[in-house]
């Protein structure tokens, strides 16, 4: 593949889910904070709000193991736009807020609040709106059926798909013709469900664009198994005749783990999906760029090669085997279809060296951490060996804070790590908008080559391991972290005003 991808133009953005936004409703949403947190963005000289995926979430409330590839997490539905839309009162919205712990999101409120505030709206639809409704479920056709009939089945039947009586397992048409006339009423409610969601993203997009901060978002390679994805196109993954999956992804054991680690995702029939022209990654991918200004691409060495684990092994992945992934046989025809799309790489973990070759030949910018630089070996994500072509961050959402990545390295690698930013004196520990340890890391990522730079908001902030967003590998307590309002406006931002303009990044968009 020769190196066709665009370019960032040298510049910087922030790291936060929309889930950790303050709102009054127990989770982020596309509230007016999401309008403030872009406002303070631009006026520190950044151009670039990453975000996770803004999916369904499934199991363990992870953005990466969505319900559906494509539906929009309801959980970010803001109550006060359903109110400006006519379908709540204003005394409704003021009963649906939430009274609990700021600093957390509380999934199991907002679940419950989502739909009762959503239900109450879908009860009112006026004329207009079920005409718009009506053209965005024509728009989004490919998708929404599917995944409107699967969200009503999964309320009915609480299992997972492969566990439904057989027609609908099967997708045997008379008893989906069958389910789709019991379920009218719900499909539609699922159908408005998100035409309200991309309607209210649409609309914040626009607003945030305007401000000049564009979006970054985020696509996990794999689909969970229990989603409306594969159980509408089993034959486009790994599937033995029950429709079990055959293998299942994850990582080979390394000197972190020696068992590796066991992802549970079923894998995709490549060979299958290249017969038919990778039509589903196509359209997936096509979505994904109208959501966002750029792509974030999780897992990428899997383009070229992933690990197949037999689907018996859910405690280790040491019998597992690497198969070639699609590389440009797939990218290719992604290119075709964005040519002027920016993507970023995710090529984080043990890359071989012919994986490496591979990932640098598409010419899209990979990742570079600084909290992976600093392991006593000669890294890449050390500073001074970051190449131009790359996207550099303090620490990922899987990482520590920066402050608690300090706090828990041992002293000799601790003062490598300050002596090498210019932090001098006493007092590294102390936290908050003005800790003088995590802005000494921050002015050094600014300062690198990298072209673009990404940090997470809680870096900005000086903010230590509890506001971790998530541990890999743990089940609970992850993807929790909320940031109140009053907080947020403390940030520094003559400070980073300033270092966007010292190190050049006050640039705009893509590189011609």
């Amino acid at each position: 593949m020769q190196k066709k991808f665009k370019h960032f133009d040298r510049s910087s953005g922030v790291l936060l889910n929309v889930s950790s936004l303050p709102s009054e409703y127990g989770i982020g949403c596309f509230s007016q904070d999401a309008d403030v947190f872009a406002d303070l963005l631009a006026d520190m000289g950044f151009h670039w709000w990453q975000i996770l995926p803004v999916t369904m979430v499934g199991w363990g409330n992870s953005p990466y193991s969505g319900l559906s590839t494509y539906a929009g997490n309801r959980l970010y539905i803001c109550p006060t736009e359903l109110e400006k839309s006519g379908l709540l009162s204003h005394d409704e919205v003021n009963s649906f807020k939430y009274h609990g712990e700021p600093y957390r999101t509380d999934y199991d409120f907002a679940r419950l609040n989502s739909e009762r505030y959503l239900r109450l709206a879908y009860s009112r639809l006026t004329d207009d709106i079920r005409a718009e409704v009506r053209e965005f479920r024509r728009k989004e056709a490919h998708w929404i059926e599917d995944y409107a009939l699967f969200m009503s089945l999964a309320a009915v039947y609480s299992s997972s798909w492969w566990r439904w009586e057989d027609g609908l397992k099967y997708r045997r048409p008379e008893a989906i013709d069958q389910a789709k006339e019991e379920f009218k009423d719900d499909i539609d409610f699922y159908v408005f469900e998100q035409y309200e969601f991309f309607r209210e993203w649409g609309e914040l997009k626009a607003r945030v664009n305007k401000r000049g901060i564009q979006i970054i978002g985020d696509l996990p390679f794999y689909v969970s198994t229990d989603s409306a994805d594969v159980w509408a196109n089993p034959q486009d993954f790994q599937l033995d005749e029950t429709l079990l999956p055959k293998a299942i992804a994850g990582v080979p054991p390394d000197v972190f783990s020696k068992t590796g680690q066991v992802w549970g995702n079923c894998i995709y029939d490549f060979k299958r999906m290249e017969k038919e022209g990778f039509a589903w990654w196509r359209n997936r991918i096509a979505h994904c760029l109208k959501l966002y200004d750029a792509l974030r691409l999780d897992h990428f060495r899997a383009f070229y090669n992933y690990f197949s684990i037999p689907a018996k092994d859910f405690d280790t992945a040491a019998n597992g085997h690497w198969e070639n992934g699609p590389a440009d046989a797939l990218l290719n025809a992604v290119y075709e279809d964005n040519p002027d799309a920016l993507f970023i790489a995710e090529d984080l973990g043990l890359i071989d060296a012919k994986c490496r070759e591979y990932i640098d030949g598409t010419g899209i910018p990979t990742m570079r951490v600084f909290q992976f630089g600093f392991d006593g070996t000669p890294s890449t994500h050390i500073p001074y060996r970051y190449d131009v072509n790359t996207v550099a961050y303090t620490g990922t959402h899987d990482n520590n804070t920066t402050l608690g990545w300090l706090y828990e390295l041992n002293e000799g690698a601790r003062d490598y790590v300050l002596k090498y930013c210019g932090f001098k004196g006493a007092g590294w520990g102390a936290g908050g908008p003005d800790c003088q340890s995590t802005k000494a890391i921050i002015r050094t990522v600014m300062m690198s080559s990298s072209r673009l730079v990404v940090l997470p908001f809680q870096d900005m902030l000086g903010y230590g391991g509890d506001t971790r967003m998530n541990v890999p590998g743990t089940a609970e307590g992850n993807w929790e972290y909320r940031l109140p309002y009053h907080l947020m406006t403390t940030v520094d931002r003559d400070y980073f005003l300033d270092l966007n303009k010292t190190y050049g990044r006050m640039g705009y968009g893509a590189a011609k």
